[in-house]
């Protein structure tokens, strides 16, 4: 197999909101992008052409009526679907050209061209529900693109880690009572959109496969990476998932104007590396991820750059950096967490 990553780019990404004051604005690509493009590592990249989600396959997450209403704002100049959640006349195509593209990164992995990839789309997806737009957010990507390998791939455990500010509340809605997707969320609480408590477990069939890890303002590198060791690790070693998925929001990033986190490029290439670990063990490698919040500009370049070059294995990290990583003290959080997971994970 390739040992390339890929990557998903498109203008028609910087159209959603241009020209429309919004913390979730097209200047967030641009400096991803320009950076891509005035750094060497955009040459080792496989550029992947994305290509638009179809409205059946809008459906395997959405109701036929919410995605008719996204469709009917195509061209309009603005409206509101949410008090934090507008569009301009392009959102619609670029929202089902997001949730294609990360199909199209998905199948680049399955055939063999790409190990890994990073889809970097706007808009993002994790708070967009089965029939409402939420929190900046049109329709879930990252829940289309688990729901993409199981029909074309036959997929029947994906490993859906979100690492955003936010908690997915609506990604964890839809595998709450599905066993095939294992829903593991790191996030600020309490705090937008007040979902993730600590017993939201799942329900019926879909018991245990939610592990929420309601997190306290203040963590940084050395805490994420505990609660990924001491947490995700195990419980993955458990689950055994054929592709991994990743909500990678970087609003956790110190100095993030939404929130109160102090993660550093460092501790994103760090559970970057986690994370392919456990693709690699259980996956054949399959790791894709997908692009969603993070509003400080350059924290938002960095990390994403560090995040790509784990991604190739030509990682910034130092022996030092995994050093203090490993010698990290854990927050309190995560015995809770384990008590509560216990009763569904033995390998805690």
């Amino acid at each position: 197999m390739s040992q390339s990553t890929g990557i998903i780019r498109d203008d028609l990404y910087k159209e959603h909101l241009a020209d429309y004051p919004h913390p979730e604005s097209p200047q967030r690509l641009e400096a991803i992008y320009d950076m891509l493009d005035s750094d060497d590592i955009g040459k080792r990249l496989l550029l992947i052409s994305p290509r638009s989600a179809t409205h059946d396959e809008l459906a395997w997450i959405h109701s036929r009526s919410y995605i008719e209403r996204v469709a009917l704002t195509d061209g309009v100049s603005h409206m509101s679907l949410d008090p934090d959640t507008q569009t301009t006349p392009l959102s619609y195509k670029a929202a089902i050209l997001a949730a294609g593209g990360l199909f199209s990164l998905i199948d680049k992995i399955f055939d063999g061209t790409v190990r890994n990839g990073f889809a970097l789309v706007r808009p993002p997806g994790h708070h967009a529900e089965r029939d409402r737009a939420m929190g900046f957010c049109l329709f879930n990507n990252v829940a289309l693109a688990a729901m993409y390998a199981h029909h074309k791939y036959s997929i029947k455990r994906t490993l859906i880690v979100d690492w955003d500010l936010h908690h997915g509340n609506a990604t964890q809605h839809s595998f709450y009572t599905d066993p095939k997707v294992l829903y593991f969320s790191t996030h600020q609480y309490p705090y937008y959109p007040g979902s993730g408590g600590l017993t939201e477990v799942g329900h019926g069939d879909g018991t245990g496969y939610t592990v929420n890890v309601p997190l306290s303002a203040g963590q940084g590198d050395s805490e994420f990476f505990a609660v990924f060791k001491q947490i995700l690790c195990p419980i993955a070693s458990a689950f055994k998932p054929e592709l991994v998925l990743v909500s990678a929001g970087f609003d956790t990033y110190a100095g993030d104007p939404l929130g109160s986190m102090k993660v550093t490029p460092q501790g994103f290439a760090a559970l970057t590396r986690v994370l392919m670990d456990i693709a690699g063990e259980y996956a054949s490698d399959r790791l894709a991820m997908t692009l969603e919040g993070g509003y400080n500009l350059t924290g938002l370049r960095d990390s994403v750059r560090a995040v790509l070059k784990e991604l190739m294995q030509e990682s910034i990290l130092t022996d030092s950096d995994l050093q203090t990583l490993e010698s990290g003290t854990a927050p309190p959080i995560v015995d809770k967490v384990i008590q509560v997971q216990r009763s569904y994970w033995a390998a805690l």
